[in-house]
Protein backbone atom coordinates (compact mmCIF):
# COMPACT_ATOMS: atom_id res chain seq x y z
CA UNK A 1 0.00 0.00 0.00
CA UNK A 2 0.41 3.52 -0.62
CA UNK A 3 1.60 6.02 2.55
CA UNK A 4 -1.50 6.81 3.74
CA UNK A 5 -2.64 9.03 6.73
CA UNK A 6 -4.71 8.85 9.69
CA UNK A 7 -5.64 11.14 12.45
CA UNK A 8 -6.01 10.85 16.56
CA UNK A 9 -9.65 9.24 15.93
CA UNK A 10 -8.10 7.06 13.24
CA UNK A 11 -5.06 6.07 16.02
CA UNK A 12 -7.72 4.96 18.50
CA UNK A 13 -9.93 2.99 15.19
CA UNK A 14 -5.81 0.96 15.05
CA UNK A 15 -6.19 0.15 19.10
CA UNK A 16 -9.78 -1.05 18.50
CA UNK A 17 -9.00 -3.39 15.52
CA UNK A 18 -6.20 -4.50 17.25
CA UNK A 19 -7.91 -5.29 20.40
CA UNK A 20 -11.04 -6.98 18.22
CA UNK A 21 -8.34 -9.10 16.70
CA UNK A 22 -6.99 -10.44 20.47
CA UNK A 23 -4.44 -8.70 20.85
CA UNK A 24 -3.58 -7.25 24.08
CA UNK A 25 -2.05 -3.77 22.75
CA UNK A 26 1.13 -2.96 24.60
CA UNK A 27 1.94 1.24 24.16
CA UNK A 28 3.37 3.70 26.28
CA UNK A 29 1.27 5.02 29.17
CA UNK A 30 2.53 7.56 31.94
CA UNK A 31 3.24 6.43 35.81
CA UNK A 32 4.98 7.14 38.41
CA UNK A 33 6.70 10.16 36.66
CA UNK A 34 8.02 7.97 33.84
CA UNK A 35 6.64 6.83 30.64
CA UNK A 36 6.74 2.83 30.64
CA UNK A 37 5.20 0.48 28.65
CA UNK A 38 1.65 -0.74 29.74
CA UNK A 39 -1.35 -2.44 27.79
CA UNK A 40 -3.85 -0.16 26.69
CA UNK A 41 -7.57 0.34 25.27
CA UNK A 42 -7.48 3.94 24.48
CA UNK A 43 -5.81 6.69 22.73
CA UNK A 44 -6.40 8.99 26.09
CA UNK A 45 -4.02 6.20 27.80
CA UNK A 46 -1.11 7.68 25.71
CA UNK A 47 1.34 10.26 26.90
CA UNK A 48 -0.39 12.66 24.98
CA UNK A 49 1.84 16.67 25.95
CA UNK A 50 4.21 14.48 26.87
CA UNK A 51 7.74 15.03 26.68
CA UNK A 52 10.97 14.14 28.46
CA UNK A 53 14.51 15.80 29.70
CA UNK A 54 17.62 13.33 29.90
CA UNK A 55 20.87 13.26 30.54
CA UNK A 56 23.54 11.43 32.57
CA UNK A 57 21.79 10.33 35.77
CA UNK A 58 18.82 12.51 35.47
CA UNK A 59 15.25 11.74 34.10
CA UNK A 60 12.16 14.13 34.46
CA UNK A 61 8.79 14.14 32.48
CA UNK A 62 7.97 17.89 31.61
CA UNK A 63 4.72 19.30 29.84
CA UNK A 64 5.06 20.06 25.90
CA UNK A 65 2.07 22.18 25.80
CA UNK A 66 0.71 20.51 22.93
CA UNK A 67 -1.12 17.28 22.05
CA UNK A 68 1.56 15.15 20.85
CA UNK A 69 1.12 11.27 21.32
CA UNK A 70 4.75 10.58 20.71
CA UNK A 71 6.61 13.34 22.03
CA UNK A 72 9.26 11.62 24.35
CA UNK A 73 12.60 10.71 23.67
CA UNK A 74 12.61 6.70 25.09
CA UNK A 75 10.53 5.26 27.69
CA UNK A 76 11.91 3.84 30.99
CA UNK A 77 11.70 0.85 29.36
CA UNK A 78 12.10 -0.87 25.89
CA UNK A 79 9.87 -3.91 24.17
CA UNK A 80 12.10 -6.25 25.74
CA UNK A 81 10.02 -7.16 29.22
CA UNK A 82 6.97 -7.97 27.04
CA UNK A 83 8.91 -10.42 25.00
CA UNK A 84 11.37 -11.80 27.59
CA UNK A 85 10.12 -11.04 30.85
CA UNK A 86 12.31 -10.07 34.09
CA UNK A 87 11.05 -13.64 35.64
CA UNK A 88 9.30 -16.69 34.12
CA UNK A 89 8.62 -20.06 35.25
CA UNK A 90 10.24 -22.76 33.71
CA UNK A 91 8.75 -25.37 35.80
CA UNK A 92 6.52 -25.96 39.10
CA UNK A 93 5.56 -29.27 40.73
CA UNK A 94 3.42 -29.95 43.57
CA UNK A 95 3.86 -32.63 46.71
CA UNK A 96 1.62 -35.81 45.83
CA UNK A 97 0.91 -38.86 47.96
CA UNK A 98 2.92 -40.87 45.23
CA UNK A 99 5.81 -38.40 44.80
CA UNK A 100 4.64 -34.84 42.82
CA UNK A 101 2.75 -33.80 39.68
CA UNK A 102 4.59 -30.77 37.27
CA UNK A 103 1.55 -28.25 36.26
CA UNK A 104 1.80 -27.27 33.17
CA UNK A 105 -0.86 -24.98 32.67
CA UNK A 106 -0.80 -21.34 33.83
CA UNK A 107 3.17 -21.38 34.01
CA UNK A 108 3.97 -18.19 32.49
CA UNK A 109 0.82 -16.03 34.44
CA UNK A 110 3.19 -14.75 37.02
CA UNK A 111 4.13 -11.20 36.29
CA UNK A 112 4.51 -8.18 38.36
CA UNK A 113 1.63 -5.98 37.90
CA UNK A 114 3.64 -3.22 35.58
CA UNK A 115 4.14 -5.76 33.25
CA UNK A 116 1.77 -6.93 30.20
CA UNK A 117 -0.34 -10.29 30.84
CA UNK A 118 0.84 -13.44 29.72
CA UNK A 119 -1.53 -14.22 27.16
CA UNK A 120 -0.10 -13.95 23.38
CA UNK A 121 -0.61 -12.19 20.90
CA UNK A 122 1.01 -8.34 21.64
CA UNK A 123 0.24 -5.20 19.54
CA UNK A 124 3.17 -3.12 20.10
CA UNK A 125 2.20 0.59 19.64
CA UNK A 126 4.88 3.39 19.22
CA UNK A 127 7.84 1.03 19.17
CA UNK A 128 11.15 3.49 18.27
CA UNK A 129 13.72 2.42 15.85
CA UNK A 130 16.54 2.25 18.23
CA UNK A 131 14.20 0.02 19.43
CA UNK A 132 13.29 -2.08 16.53
CA UNK A 133 16.85 -2.71 16.51
CA UNK A 134 17.23 -3.93 19.63
CA UNK A 135 14.19 -6.68 18.67
CA UNK A 136 16.32 -7.57 16.11
CA UNK A 137 19.48 -8.26 18.31
CA UNK A 138 17.35 -10.45 20.88
CA UNK A 139 15.75 -12.31 17.59
CA UNK A 140 19.37 -12.81 16.58
CA UNK A 141 20.41 -14.21 20.19
CA UNK A 142 16.77 -15.99 21.09
CA UNK A 143 15.88 -17.34 18.07
CA UNK A 144 19.30 -18.34 16.89
CA UNK A 145 20.99 -21.67 17.49
CA UNK A 146 19.75 -22.58 20.74
CA UNK A 147 15.99 -20.96 20.25
CA UNK A 148 13.90 -19.80 23.46
CA UNK A 149 10.89 -21.11 22.58
CA UNK A 150 8.78 -19.23 24.73
CA UNK A 151 10.51 -15.79 23.56
CA UNK A 152 9.58 -17.35 19.83
CA UNK A 153 6.42 -17.61 20.67
CA UNK A 154 5.60 -14.54 21.00
CA UNK A 155 7.77 -12.81 18.55
CA UNK A 156 6.23 -14.89 15.94
CA UNK A 157 2.34 -13.40 17.04
CA UNK A 158 3.60 -9.99 17.47
CA UNK A 159 2.24 -7.26 15.43
CA UNK A 160 3.92 -4.14 15.86
CA UNK A 161 3.66 -0.54 15.25
CA UNK A 162 6.46 1.55 14.70
CA UNK A 163 6.85 5.46 15.43
CA UNK A 164 9.69 8.02 13.84
CA UNK A 165 11.46 10.05 16.96
CA UNK A 166 10.80 13.44 16.33
CA UNK A 167 12.15 14.95 19.71
CA UNK A 168 15.56 12.72 20.67
CA UNK A 169 16.74 12.74 24.59
CA UNK A 170 19.97 14.50 25.60
CA UNK A 171 21.53 11.10 25.99
CA UNK A 172 20.78 9.53 22.46
CA UNK A 173 22.66 8.37 19.96
CA UNK A 174 20.84 6.38 17.61
CA UNK A 175 22.51 8.08 14.63
CA UNK A 176 26.27 7.27 15.34
CA UNK A 177 24.83 3.48 15.61
CA UNK A 178 22.73 4.05 12.26
CA UNK A 179 19.38 2.72 14.09
CA UNK A 180 17.49 5.90 13.87
CA UNK A 181 15.27 7.80 14.42
CA UNK A 182 13.15 6.39 11.40
CA UNK A 183 12.14 3.11 10.86
CA UNK A 184 13.28 1.53 8.19
CA UNK A 185 14.37 -1.60 5.60
CA UNK A 186 17.32 -2.80 7.52
CA UNK A 187 16.91 -0.91 10.61
CA UNK A 188 16.23 -4.01 13.04
CA UNK A 189 13.20 -6.15 13.43
CA UNK A 190 10.32 -5.95 11.09
CA UNK A 191 7.24 -4.09 12.02
CA UNK A 192 3.69 -4.02 10.25
CA UNK A 193 3.28 -0.08 10.40
CA UNK A 194 5.05 2.86 10.49
CA UNK A 195 3.52 5.87 12.09
CA UNK A 196 5.49 9.59 11.71
CA UNK A 197 3.10 12.45 13.73
CA UNK A 198 2.73 15.58 11.92
CA UNK A 199 1.60 18.21 14.62
CA UNK A 200 0.90 21.41 12.95
CA UNK A 201 -1.22 24.33 14.07
CA UNK A 202 -4.70 23.04 13.13
CA UNK A 203 -3.74 20.21 11.80
CA UNK A 204 -2.63 16.91 13.92
CA UNK A 205 -2.26 13.73 11.70
CA UNK A 206 -0.30 11.08 11.20
CA UNK A 207 1.52 9.40 8.44
CA UNK A 208 0.89 5.63 7.91
CA UNK A 209 3.67 3.58 5.96
CA UNK A 210 2.47 -0.59 5.63
CA UNK A 211 5.26 -2.83 5.30
CA UNK A 212 3.39 -6.41 5.55
CA UNK A 213 -0.20 -7.71 4.49
CA UNK A 214 -1.37 -7.91 8.30
CA UNK A 215 -0.55 -4.03 8.33
CA UNK A 216 -2.34 -3.63 5.01
CA UNK A 217 -5.01 -5.43 6.26
CA UNK A 218 -5.74 -3.84 10.09
CA UNK A 219 -4.96 -0.39 8.38
CA UNK A 220 -7.64 -1.21 5.59
CA UNK A 221 -10.03 -1.87 8.71
CA UNK A 222 -9.81 1.98 9.71
CA UNK A 223 -10.40 4.90 8.30
CA UNK A 224 -7.40 6.95 5.98
CA UNK A 225 -6.84 8.84 3.41
CA UNK A 226 -4.11 9.11 0.85
CA UNK A 227 -0.64 10.57 1.50
CA UNK A 228 0.16 13.78 -0.39
CA UNK A 229 3.06 15.56 -1.47
CA UNK A 230 3.75 17.74 1.29
CA UNK A 231 2.84 14.78 4.28
CA UNK A 232 5.57 12.55 2.87
CA UNK A 233 8.00 15.75 3.02
CA UNK A 234 6.28 16.67 6.35
CA UNK A 235 7.35 13.07 7.68
CA UNK A 236 10.92 13.68 6.18
CA UNK A 237 11.15 16.93 8.14
CA UNK A 238 10.43 15.63 11.31
CA UNK A 239 13.40 12.52 11.02
CA UNK A 240 16.09 14.76 9.41
CA UNK A 241 15.36 17.70 12.42
CA UNK A 242 15.53 14.85 14.93
CA UNK A 243 18.91 13.40 13.23
CA UNK A 244 20.85 16.44 13.44
CA UNK A 245 19.48 16.82 17.07
CA UNK A 246 21.36 13.92 18.80
CA UNK A 247 22.38 14.79 22.36
CA UNK A 248 25.43 12.79 22.45
CA UNK A 249 27.39 10.96 19.41
CA UNK A 250 29.68 7.51 19.31
CA UNK A 251 32.80 6.70 16.90
CA UNK A 252 32.12 3.70 15.94
CA UNK A 253 35.29 3.81 13.68
CA UNK A 254 37.45 1.03 14.88
CA UNK A 255 35.49 0.72 18.09
CA UNK A 256 36.13 -3.10 18.61
CA UNK A 257 39.88 -3.14 17.77
CA UNK A 258 40.34 -0.32 20.15
CA UNK A 259 38.73 -1.89 23.09
CA UNK A 260 40.30 -5.35 22.41
CA UNK A 261 43.16 -3.20 23.13
CA UNK A 262 42.06 -1.10 25.91
CA UNK A 263 42.10 -3.92 28.18
CA UNK A 264 44.87 -2.90 30.69
CA UNK A 265 43.71 1.33 30.23
CA UNK A 266 43.43 2.59 33.65
CA UNK A 267 40.17 4.00 32.30
CA UNK A 268 38.37 1.29 33.91
CA UNK A 269 39.78 1.83 37.45
CA UNK A 270 38.90 5.48 37.14
CA UNK A 271 35.38 3.94 36.24
CA UNK A 272 35.09 1.75 39.29
CA UNK A 273 35.94 5.00 41.31
CA UNK A 274 32.15 5.74 40.71
CA UNK A 275 30.43 2.35 39.67
CA UNK A 276 28.47 1.01 41.81
CA UNK A 277 27.97 -1.84 40.40
CA UNK A 278 23.99 -1.71 40.87
CA UNK A 279 23.00 -3.06 37.32
CA UNK A 280 20.78 -0.54 36.09
CA UNK A 281 22.14 -0.01 32.38
CA UNK A 282 21.94 -3.31 32.35
CA UNK A 283 18.48 -3.59 33.59
CA UNK A 284 17.41 -0.86 30.86
CA UNK A 285 19.59 -2.25 28.07
CA UNK A 286 17.46 -3.36 25.56
CA UNK A 287 19.61 -5.77 24.20
CA UNK A 288 21.23 -7.56 27.02
CA UNK A 289 19.62 -10.87 27.33
CA UNK A 290 22.21 -12.36 30.42
CA UNK A 291 19.63 -14.69 33.17
CA UNK A 292 20.22 -17.01 36.13
CA UNK A 293 18.14 -19.70 37.30
CA UNK A 294 16.26 -20.27 40.52
CA UNK A 295 14.93 -23.05 42.46
CA UNK A 296 12.06 -22.23 45.15
CA UNK A 297 9.45 -23.72 47.49
CA UNK A 298 7.05 -22.31 49.55
CA UNK A 299 6.80 -22.92 53.68
CA UNK A 300 5.06 -25.83 53.41
CA UNK A 301 7.50 -28.15 51.06
CA UNK A 302 4.72 -29.17 49.01
CA UNK A 303 5.32 -26.78 46.49
CA UNK A 304 8.29 -25.89 44.23
CA UNK A 305 9.61 -24.23 41.07
CA UNK A 306 12.25 -23.14 38.80
CA UNK A 307 12.31 -19.35 37.80
CA UNK A 308 14.40 -17.92 34.91
CA UNK A 309 15.32 -14.51 36.42
CA UNK A 310 17.42 -11.43 34.58
CA UNK A 311 21.13 -11.44 35.78
CA UNK A 312 23.73 -8.52 35.07
CA UNK A 313 27.60 -8.97 34.55
CA UNK A 314 27.87 -6.29 36.87
CA UNK A 315 26.77 -8.68 40.11
CA UNK A 316 29.72 -10.18 42.18
CA UNK A 317 28.55 -13.93 41.50
CA UNK A 318 28.21 -13.42 37.75
CA UNK A 319 31.38 -14.87 36.91
CA UNK A 320 31.59 -16.85 40.52
CA UNK A 321 33.32 -20.61 39.51
CA UNK A 322 34.71 -23.19 41.70
CA UNK A 323 38.20 -21.15 42.12
CA UNK A 324 36.89 -17.55 42.61
CA UNK A 325 35.19 -14.95 40.80
CA UNK A 326 36.69 -14.48 37.51
CA UNK A 327 35.97 -10.44 37.54
CA UNK A 328 36.37 -9.72 40.93
CA UNK A 329 36.56 -6.03 40.68
CA UNK A 330 34.40 -3.50 39.07
CA UNK A 331 36.65 -2.14 36.98
CA UNK A 332 36.79 -5.64 35.34
CA UNK A 333 32.70 -5.89 35.38
CA UNK A 334 32.42 -2.62 34.00
CA UNK A 335 35.06 -3.36 31.04
CA UNK A 336 33.50 -6.80 30.12
CA UNK A 337 30.29 -5.14 30.00
CA UNK A 338 31.42 -2.15 27.53
CA UNK A 339 33.68 -4.41 25.59
CA UNK A 340 31.55 -7.13 25.26
CA UNK A 341 28.25 -4.78 24.19
CA UNK A 342 30.63 -3.02 21.62
CA UNK A 343 33.45 -5.43 20.52
CA UNK A 344 32.85 -9.11 21.44
CA UNK A 345 29.29 -8.78 20.35
CA UNK A 346 30.33 -8.22 16.71
CA UNK A 347 32.49 -11.32 17.14
CA UNK A 348 29.17 -13.36 18.62
CA UNK A 349 26.34 -12.38 16.30
CA UNK A 350 27.88 -10.07 13.87
CA UNK A 351 26.90 -6.71 15.20
CA UNK A 352 27.12 -4.49 17.75
CA UNK A 353 25.33 -4.53 21.14
CA UNK A 354 24.20 -1.23 21.57
CA UNK A 355 21.59 0.40 19.48
CA UNK A 356 22.15 4.38 20.45
CA UNK A 357 18.94 4.42 22.89
CA UNK A 358 20.85 6.44 26.05
CA UNK A 359 19.24 4.46 28.51
CA UNK A 360 22.56 3.17 30.52
CA UNK A 361 23.43 6.99 30.41
CA UNK A 362 20.08 8.11 31.53
CA UNK A 363 19.63 5.62 34.21
CA UNK A 364 23.02 5.40 35.82
CA UNK A 365 22.78 6.89 39.61
CA UNK A 366 26.58 8.02 39.10
CA UNK A 367 25.97 9.47 35.42
CA UNK A 368 28.94 6.99 33.74
CA UNK A 369 28.59 7.54 29.91
CA UNK A 370 29.31 5.02 27.69
CA UNK A 371 30.12 7.44 24.92
CA UNK A 372 32.47 9.30 27.16
CA UNK A 373 34.33 6.39 28.21
CA UNK A 374 34.75 5.03 24.98
CA UNK A 375 36.23 8.81 23.69
CA UNK A 376 38.69 8.83 26.86
CA UNK A 377 39.62 5.20 25.42
CA UNK A 378 40.41 6.51 21.80
CA UNK A 379 42.14 9.69 23.10
CA UNK A 380 44.33 7.49 25.21
CA UNK A 381 44.89 5.40 22.44
CA UNK A 382 45.72 8.16 19.93
CA UNK A 383 48.34 9.81 22.98
CA UNK A 384 50.10 6.80 23.16
CA UNK A 385 50.69 6.41 19.47
CA UNK A 386 51.84 10.34 19.65
CA UNK A 387 54.66 8.89 22.24
CA UNK A 388 58.33 8.43 20.43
Amino acid sequence: MEPRVIDTAGVQALVDALLARGYTVVGPTVRSGAIVNAPITSVEQLPRGWGDDQEAGRYRLRGRGDDALFGFASGAQSAKPVFFPTEEVLWRGRRTPDGFTVEAEDLQDDRRDDQPGADAPYALLGVRSCDLAAIGIQDTVLTGRRPDAAYAARRAAAFVVAVTCSDPGGTCFCVSTGTGPRPGPGRGAPYDLALTELLEPGAHRFLVEVTSDRGAEVLGDIGSTSATAADLEAADGVADRAARRMGRELETDGLKELLYAAAESPVWDDVATRCLACANCTAVCPTCFCTDVEDVTDLTGSLAGRNRVWDSCFDADFSLLHGGRVRASTGSRYRQWMTHKLAAWIDQFGMSGCVGCGRCITWCPAAIDITHEAAVLRREAAEQEALP
